[in-house]
């Protein structure tokens, strides 16, 4: 296909592409002129997983190549490219010094990975972002117990099933880390929405009068039909 068709197939602009080819982020075609190329569907796949990056999940143009480079060195088995991408798509906070409830909550999540057995790198940003969690916690004066994170651990750990269940390791590379971003992008948002809404949920069936409790816009709603029935009568 030519340089318009790419376009047209992908959703991104010529100009685009053009530059992508330029900073080496995208194959260059095969040549069949001076002025034109050929592009086949392994292009249109590449170009699809650098837009999800950079579009979908806001990943800097000069940390797109250590992925890209992982992807295209076959001796890399999905584990660690999968691991490339999601190191790469997320931030460690900066670690402070001599901060002891931060030491504590530390040592705190070191325990408890090594108790569950999981078997991460101590290079991950999330255990960064479980000590900043922790720490935050204590600090708020509710710090998180063994048994709750426990609890929370097994609900993550059947959930990161499904996340894996959902990426096919006999598909193209480019697919199944387009998968991964797609699923780190907008499934942990679904995840939140639906953990807030179960609370919600939770808290009518525990806490509300007759099971039920009306949330703000709800209290404001049957106000405003109860103004409209009043007046009507």
């Amino acid at each position: 296909m030519q340089i318009s068709e790419l376009s047209r197939r992908s959703g991104v602009p010529v100009a685009t592409i053009k530059y992508y080819l330029r900073e080496n982020l995208l194959p260059k075609g095969e040549a069949v002129s001076a002025t034109q190329a050929r592009y086949t569907e392994d292009h249109l796949r590449r170009l699809r997983l650098v837009r999800a990056l950079v579009e979908v999940a806001e990943v800097p143009l000069a940390r797109i190549r250590p992925v890209l480079d992982t992807l295209d060195d076959p001796q890399t088995d999905l584990h660690t490219l999968l691991g490339t991408a999601i190191y790469t798509l997320s931030s460690a906070p900066e670690e402070p010094e001599d901060d002891p409830q931060w030491d504590r909550a530390q040592r705190q999540s070191s325990e408890l990975l090594a108790k569950l057995g999981w078997r991460v790198t101590p290079a991950s940003p999330a255990r960064v972002r479980l000590t900043q969690a922790l720490t935050a916690m204590e600090r708020l004066g509710y710090p998180a117990s063994e048994e709750m994170l426990r609890a929370y651990a097994a609900a993550a750990h059947r959930v990161a099933e499904s996340d894996l269940d959902y990426i096919d390791p006999q598909a193209a590379r480019e697919e199944a880390l387009m998968c991964a971003v797609a699923l780190s992008a907008f499934m942990e948002q679904t995840l939140t929405s639906l953990r807030r809404l179960a609370q919600e949920d939770e808290s009518a069936r525990r806490f509300g009068h007759g099971g039920h409790a009306d949330g703000p816009s709800d209290r404001g709603a049957g106000a405003g039909n109860g103004d409209g029935g009043a007046a009507d009568g």
